[in-house]
C-alpha cells in the first residue's frame, strides 16, 4: 500500500503533470471504484485541478467551485501517466482519466478491487473521509505521546491505524520499529519516556528520508513502480535475509494476506514472536529463539533424502 512517502511521490508527479489544467474526460471501467453518487463524478469533467493534497494514505485532488475527488489506492492500486488518450486496459484497470498534456491510468493489481475514489463537495464534505490521524512530521513530543498511548495497543497496530498516525501503514511500520529497536507485539502502555522518545525520532527521520529517497530515485519522471516491496527497504519483504544492524536474519509473522518482519535480535532480546499459523500447527515444539530456530532447521534438513 502507497503510504506516506509514495503518495508525496504521486503528488508531485501529478503537480508536473496534472496541476491547473482541466480534466477533459473521465473512462470509469471498474463499477467498484466509485463510492459516493452525490455530487456526481461527472461532475468534475471539465473542471480544473487547482490543489492537491493528502489526507493520511489518501490522494485528493481540488477541482475548481470546491469540488474534491478523493483516491485511496488501498494495496495495489497505482497511477500511470500515459500519452493523451491512452486506451484503458482490458484487464486490472479501473480507468482513465484524461487530460491536455496526458492521461493517468488507474490500475488495481489484485483480484479483490478495493481501491476507492470519493466525490466530494467543500471542505465539510472532505473532513468526512479525513480518519484523523495525528501527522508526525509537524506533531511535537508530547502531542506524538499523547495519541500513541491513548489505548494500550501494540505498537504495529497503533502505527497502522489511520485514526492515530497518518500515512504509516504495513512496509514503513517494519522500518521505523526495526530502527527504533522495539517490538512490533510490545504494548503502547509499557514503553518508557526514552523509549517513546527514540520512536517519535525514528518515525519522523524514516519517513523523511525515504520521501527524500523517493524523491532523488525518480527525478523528474512520473513515480513508477512504486511498491511496497522497495529493495532498499531493510526488514519490509526481507524475511530470512540479514538484519542490516546485527546480520540476524529477518523473521515475520504471518496473519491472511498480511505480513510483519523484525529481527529478533534487535526487537524482541532474540525471542521468535508467535506466529498464528505456524505456532498452532508446531504446538509445543515451536522455537522461542534463534537458537532454537536453527537448531529445528538443522534437524529438519537432516531428515531430507540427499
Amino acid at each position: 500500500m502507497p503510504e506516506l512517502p509514495e503518495i508525496t511521490a504521486y503528488l508531485e508527479g501529478l503537480e508536473r503533470t496534472i496541476l491547473g489544467q482541466p480534466l477533459e474526460r473521465i473512462r470509469v471501467r471498474s463499477p467498484s471504484l466509485l463510492r459516493t453518487y452525490d455530487p456526481p463524478l461527472s461532475a468534475a469533467q471539465g473542471r480544473v485541478v487547482t490543489g492537491l493534497r493528502r489526507i493520511g494514505k489518501r490522494i485528493v485532488w481540488e477541482m475548481e467551485d470546491d469540488l474534491f475527488l478523493v483516491f485511496h489506492l488501498m494495496i495495489t492500486g497505482r497511477f500511470k501517466w500515459t500519452k493523451p488518450g491512452s486506451a484503458v486496459p482490458k484487464k486490472r484497470a479501473h480507468g482513465a482519466f484524461d487530460f491536455p498534456l496526458g492521461t493517468l491510468l488507474l490500475t488495481e493489481q489484485s483480484t479483490k478491487k478495493r481501491a476507492s475514489l470519493h466525490v466530494v463537495q467543500g471542505e465539510a464534505g472532505l473532513a468526512e473521509v479525513d480518519p484523523g490521524g495525528l501527522e508526525v512530521g509537524t506533531a511535537t513530543l508530547a502531542e506524538f505521546r499523547a495519541r500513541l498511548t491513548e489505548e494500550n495497543r501494540t505498537l504495529k497496530r497503533a502505527l497502522t491505524d489511520p485514526r492515530v498516525f497518518s500515512g504509516i501503514g504495513n512496509a514503513h511500520s517494519d522500518e521505523i520499529l526495526l530502527f527504533a529497536g522495539l517490538s512490533p507485539l510490545q504494548r503502547t502502555g509499557h514503553l518508557d519516556d526514552r523509549e517513546v522518545e527514540r520512536l517519535y525520532e525514528v518515525t519522523r527521520r524514516s519517513l523523511a528520508d525515504w520521501t527524500a529517497r523517493l524523491r532523488a530515485e525518480f527525478g523528474s519522471d512520473f513515480p513508477h513502480k512504486i511498491t511496497a516491496f522497495h529493495p532498499a527497504m531493510a526488514a519490509h519483504g526481507k524475511f530470512g535475509e540479514p538484519c542490516p544492524v546485527c546480520g540476524s536474519p529477518i523473521q515475520r509473522i504471518k496473519y491472511a494476506d498480511r505480513e510483519t518482519n523484525y529481527c529478533a535480535t534487535c526487537q524482541t532480546d532474540g525471542k521468535l514472536l508467535a506466529d498464528r499459523g505456524m505456532s498452532r500447527l508446531l504446538g509445543d515444539d515451536w522455537p522461542r529463539t534463534l537458537d532454537e530456530l536453527e537448531e529445528l532447521r538443522s534437524k529438519e534438513s537432516g531428515r531430507r533424502p540427499g
